[in-house]
């Protein structure tokens, strides 16, 4: 069974003749004939009814119809993503980005994919890693950068970066020793990510040791952004958490100490797509620049 059967029979079925067939394929009438002819033979059943003026498909004919379509519909997409690797001359690349990708050496990414390939539309979205994952399995974004874990049916998910949580407060004698999850969870605390809430990776990790240690974590403040986060932890109002690449940028305020937890609590941040489903040229280009920046990044951070 050979595409150029397959093409000639779903042709003849959509045009209704070997003739229009034929036509259609830029090949003689005879050779379209031929074609599905060979196809029956192998198949050892017909798959028109001839005789009339308007060729027929049969029982067989219709089963193998869809199956043919797609076929074909795969053999010309692969056509067309290969043709397309020389240039990006449009298309719009969709992709999912950290609430706090500034912290990862993101913030320039769509700068430098415009200048690469100008003329194609990027919508960039930053949001939660859950909201992310959830974006990317239900076809809303095409990929995206997330921390793990994440829900992850129907997800392809690449780790590309570890970077260590810390324990961040103002006042260092909570600071002097590794924190247990005992004493993480007795201390006056400033969690961000109030809207997802213990659904966020990072607050998800802390949960399950809590739930494990049989104790229960309860912050006493919740807002939406780590710098505010960090912010109130200086002033005194409660203790935070803060990734190593948050605490090493330079708005992370002063007089602030940090220490790992008894237990090191890691922010793992990976690529996700939908699993059996391939990005487009221009996703995928954006994706591999995230990597490469990610990657390098990791180095920088285990020196």
């Amino acid at each position: 069974m050979t595409l150029n059967q397959l093409r000639a029979f779903v042709e003849a079925e959509r045009l209704g003749s070997f003739t229009a067939a034929a036509k259609a394929m830029d090949i003689a009438q005879a050779s379209a004939s031929e074609l599905v002819r060979r196809l029956e033979a192998e198949l050892d059943t017909e798959l028109f009814v001839r005789g009339s003026r308007t060729l027929t498909l049969t029982t067989a004919g219709q089963e193998l119809l869809p199956y043919a379509q797609e076929a074909l519909e795969a053999a010309d997409s692969g056509i067309r993503a290969v043709h397309s690797l020389g240039s990006l001359g449009g298309g719009t690349a969709t992709f999912g980005v950290l609430r706090n990708a500034d912290y990862y050496l993101l913030a320039d990414l769509v700068q430098m994919f415009h200048a690469r390939y100008p003329e194609v539309r990027v919508r960039l979205v930053g949001q939660n890693s859950a909201e992310t994952a959830a974006a990317v399995a239900a076809g809303r974004i095409e990929a995206g950068l997330v921390v793990l874990p994440v829900d992850d049916e129907e997800l392809a998910v690449t780790p590309l970066l570890r970077d260590e949580v810390f324990y961040v407060s103002a006042d260092p004698e909570r600071t002097r020793t590794p924190v247990t999850i005992k004493a993480f969870s007795h201390a006056p605390l400033v969690l961000y990510d109030a809207h997802y809430g213990w659904q966020d990776p990072t607050r998800r990790q802390l949960a399950e040791r809590a739930q494990l240690a049989g104790v229960r974590i309860d912050p006493l403040i919740e807002l939406e952004h780590v710098e505010a986060a960090v912010k109130l932890a200086a002033v005194g109002v409660g203790d935070t958490i803060a990734s190593r690449a948050v605490i090493s940028g330079p708005s992370f305020p002063s007089g602030l100490y940090t220490a790992s937890f008894a237990e090191p609590l890691y922010d793992t941040i990976a690529l996700v797509r939908r699993r059996g489903r391939p990005l487009s040229r221009a996703t995928r280009e954006l994706a591999r620049l995230a990597e490469d920046t990610l990657r390098e990044l990791r180095q920088n951070l285990s020196v």
